[in-house]
């Protein structure tokens, strides 16, 4: 019975120091969080404080910024009682004179750099101005320089090598169809129909520069003339009238009529006849007289 109640009393002994224990460090760690939370206020407090502080300077600034307005009024209003007119119009300016030079507020910073911004702005259309001046000059020289082209172009004069109508017209940019070739191909030239051995004569003077039997048109004679032009006969039956490197008067007999060109074999008699102008061929039509 003893022995129970010893081991009885030990056990309570044991439970009330474990009690003792665990109460301890919980008081422990109730202090620590307790001691936080008086630091963090502290620190809420000051920065409240300090924000404070900075909006009653700001206050005070702008307070005595008005004050420094008002008394400045003030000794203007002050100081023009008594005088005449026309002291008062000098004091005023020469007080104006000494505010500008002294004071530069940010808006008369704000009003100089909208004028330079604005000075700027007026260099560069200027500039681009004299762009578009320089541009409209470059177009204006290049419309005359072709207008210079066309009007020697009309000074050549260009006739038509023989009397005929058109039976096939320029067609550079759209087809027509071959009856030769059964296709729809392009026509670099005009075809003028013409009886066989009709004698074709140069539309213009020049220098012969060449003649050969092409291929596909022919026989052909190619003359050389001012500015750039050329003139190309085909579909000839002969071309015994001319040499090459002769130079020609214009209406003078270069060939007769023919039906060599193969690619137009299926058609009636007729010249083919092309002008080019710096290598390139041109409608014919623009140029015949």
């Amino acid at each position: 019975m003893r022995e129970n109640k010893n081991q009885i009393r030990k056990s309570k002994r044991s439970v009330d120091e474990k009690i003792l224990k665990f109460s301890a460090i919980g008081l422990s760690i109730l202090a620590v969080i307790v001691f936080a939370f008086f630091i963090y206020s502290q620190n809420i407090n000051k920065n409240t404080q300090e924000d404070l502080l900075n909006t009653e300077e700001i206050a005070s600034i702008l307070d005595n910024s008005k004050d420094f307005e008002d008394l400045g009024d003030t000794e203007k209003t002050s100081s023009s009682i008594g005088k005449t007119v026309e002291e008062s119009q000098n004091n005023t300016v020469r007080d104006n004179t000494t505010i500008n030079n002294n004071l530069i507020t940010p808006t008369t910073k704000a009003v100089e750099n909208s004028i330079n911004k604005t000075t700027k702005t007026t260099s560069n259309k200027t500039n681009n101005t004299s762009d578009n001046e320089e541009i409209k000059e470059k177009d204006i020289s290049e419309k005359k320089d072709k207008t210079e082209e066309t009007s020697s172009a009309s000074e050549l004069s260009f006739q038509k090598p023989v009397e005929g109508d058109i039976v096939r017209d320029f067609s550079k940019d759209s087809l027509v169809y071959s009856e030769t070739l059964k296709e729809w191909v392009t026509h670099l030239g005009i075809d003028i129909k013409a009886d066989k051995t009709t004698v074709v004569k140069s539309a213009e003077a020049g220098k012969v520069k060449t003649i050969k039997n092409d291929p596909r048109f022919g026989i052909t004679v190619v003359i050389e003339h001012s500015n750039g032009f050329e003139t190309v006969y085909s579909n000839l039956l002969t071309s015994e009238f001319v040499v090459e490197g002769e130079n020609v008067e214009k209406g003078q007999s270069i060939g007769t009529v023919g039906n060599t060109a193969i690619f137009e074999i299926a058609d009636e008699p007729h010249l083919h006849f092309e002008i080019l102008k710096d290598s390139v061929q041109v409608d014919p039509n623009l140029y015949l007289k």
